[in-house]
């Protein structure tokens, strides 16, 4: 599967506008996704937050240095240096890339005040201390750029991020013909337990049971090109806890959950639908907080990367207990059958 890197590429502005605009262009010669801080107002602390979280969604981080410090903030750190520091303390893969000191360098386009002087080599220090390259020239540049990139892309792969078919050609195909073979019995199952499976099981399970099958909720879907969500579906939380639960023995995250709700609820294909919650966020918490209530799920404990931002749910016992009598119903049906086949 081809994954698209998105790569945040940092510098002071001015100075290196051209040797950042060829590093852009290398990016997106290699195929992946540039994002330039050019496109923010680093001194609008709202900016500043949203520079934050395209780093945190970024891949791998590139910083250009010359000799110029740049704007720096009320604490005297200019604002190069604090991405930097940002994108560290995230985990992401930084390369460094430093003027030569040897190399001819416009004098209007360096730092005089002894205390910037100062700060930029400290800065330079810091870099150094990572993934480094020394470049003369802007066309060097490219070149160590585009090297760097392909050497980081080994070294530390990344996530990245894939067109939706991709990701459900094989992802999901496969999961999903299981799931919807599975789920059209399993709905059929929880509705008509017989008195035999009733007797074998608590009362709080059966009283969970009807209430996830008298309770209605609506479904909204987001079609492809629509500008807001659509009425599509009314099902009940017994068809959405059998749609969801076989993903959450382990964990499944809100994202992915509203996908499956789209597809395997609504009957809809990939492409028929946006790829980013195609049912609303808050609808899928609001089926969490409901079968909480009831004790079937909880907040997954797992631990995750800082950069992962997604929310992820699993079943409780009870809710593997649910799961079980759905699963163990339907098998027995089918032993039914060929019984009923053998004496016939």
């Amino acid at each position: 599967m081809s994954s698209k890197y998105q790569i945040f590429v940092s510098s002071t502005y001015i100075d290196l506008k051209e040797q950042r605009d060829l590093v852009i262009k290398a990016v997106l010669e290699m195929g992946h996704i540039p994002v330039g801080m050019e496109m923010f107002s680093a001194a609008d602390e709202e900016q500043w937050s949203i520079i934050k979280r395209q780093i945190d969604q970024s891949d791998y981080y590139i910083v250009i240095l010359a000799n110029r410090y740049g704007s720096v903030t009320e604490e005297g750190i200019s604002y190069t240096e604090m991405e930097y520091d940002y994108a560290l303390s995230k985990g992401i893969p930084a390369m460094g890339f430093v003027l030569d000191q040897e190399s001819a360098w416009p004098s209007q386009h360096s730092e005089t005040s002894p205390e910037k002087i100062s700060s930029l080599q400290n800065f330079k220090a810091k870099v150094k201390q990572k993934h480094v390259s020394f470049w003369k020239n802007t066309d060097d540049l490219y070149g160590r750029c585009s090297i760097a990139l392909m050497k980081a892309f080994t070294a530390y792969p990344r996530e990245g991020w894939i067109r939706a078919s991709q990701y459900t050609d094989h992802k999901l195909s496969a999961e999903l013909a299981r799931l919807s073979s599975e789920n059209a019995e399993l709905r059929e199952k929880l509705e008509d337990l017989d008195s035999e499976e009733k007797e074998k099981h608590s009362q709080e399970t059966r009283e969970n049971m009807r209430i996830l099958n008298q309770n209605m909720r609506m479904i909204h879907i987001w079609y492809a090109d629509a500008d807001a969500f659509e009425e599509k579906e009314d099902v009940s939380l017994a068809s959405i806890f059998l749609c969801l639960a076989p993903e959450m023995l382990i964990e499944k995250s809100i994202d992915d959950m509203s996908r499956f709700a789209a597809q395997l609820l609504c009957g809809l294909e990939p492409d028929d639908f946006r790829y980013e919650f195609p049912v609303p966020s808050n609808s899928v918490k609001s089926w969490m907080a409901d079968l909480s209530t009831l004790g079937l799920v909880k907040p997954s404990g797992k631990k995750k990367p800082v950069s992962d931002k997604n929310e992820y749910w699993t079943l409780t016992e009870k809710g593997k207990e649910m799961l079980t009598i759905a699963r163990r119903r339907a098998l027995k049906k089918v032993l039914d059958k060929e019984t009923e086949s053998e004496n016939s």
